[in-house]
């Protein structure tokens, strides 16, 4: 390749890569700056059996991200939590960090252990949460995202949401994957790999 061609790559992903940031600067302030709802205090099951509310669930802070989780069958939920595991302690120092499922509080304990996940878990199951927060549909089916809160008077209000899917700005690897010469290609998340 010329080194005038590859100069001219190299200033198209410069500035390519600067307006996706930009962009994506901008899209973060239009989700925080939405017109917040405000939400019931929700009861969920820790993964101890306990009867927990949401408000309970922000610790001693007043921002809380709910990773919603389609449970134990989901790889693909796997890998964003087996992500968010390594960076759980940054998370907790800025807000409340959980995960909800849709499984019995015993499948989500066991599944968990299994994984060695860290951050706090609860079962959605018997609860309305999911489904208000728009994370399960009218099948019955469940849909992977994260919702953020916040405590305000008393009060709580859901400040953003975003859902979850391959490429997106809440799994590492795929970025990974895309400096690959050939990209992720078909590659699917797997609960095991083999060596």
């Amino acid at each position: 390749m010329k080194l005038s061609t590859a100069i001219k790559i190299e200033n198209k992903i410069n500035s390519l890569e600067k307006e996706i940031f930009e962009k994506k600067r901008l899209l973060a302030e239009l989700k925080r700056n939405q017109p917040r709802d405000e939400v019931t205090d929700y009861l969920l099951t820790n993964s101890e059996g306990e009867i927990v509310r949401l408000s309970e669930m922000f610790g001693c802070h007043d921002e809380l991200m709910v990773i919603h989780n389609m449970g134990k069958d989901c790889p693909y939920c796997t890998l964003w939590a087996d992500g968010f595991n390594g960076i759980v302690h940054h998370l907790e120092n800025r807000a409340g960090f959980a995960l909800v499922s849709p499984d019995r509080p015993e499948t989500v304990k066991e599944f968990a252990s299994r994984r060695n996940w860290r951050f706090k878990l609860y079962s959605g199951k018997g609860s309305d949460f999911i489904r208000d927060m728009g994370f399960e549909d009218e099948k019955g089916d469940y849909w992977p995202g994260v919702s953020s809160f916040i405590k305000e008077n008393g009060r709580i209000y859901r400040a953003a949401r975003d859902f979850f899917g391959p490429h997106d700005n809440y799994c590492s690897a795929w970025h990974l994957f895309d400096l690959l010469p050939r990209g992720a290609g078909d590659w699917q998340p797997k609960f095991e790999y083999q060596a």
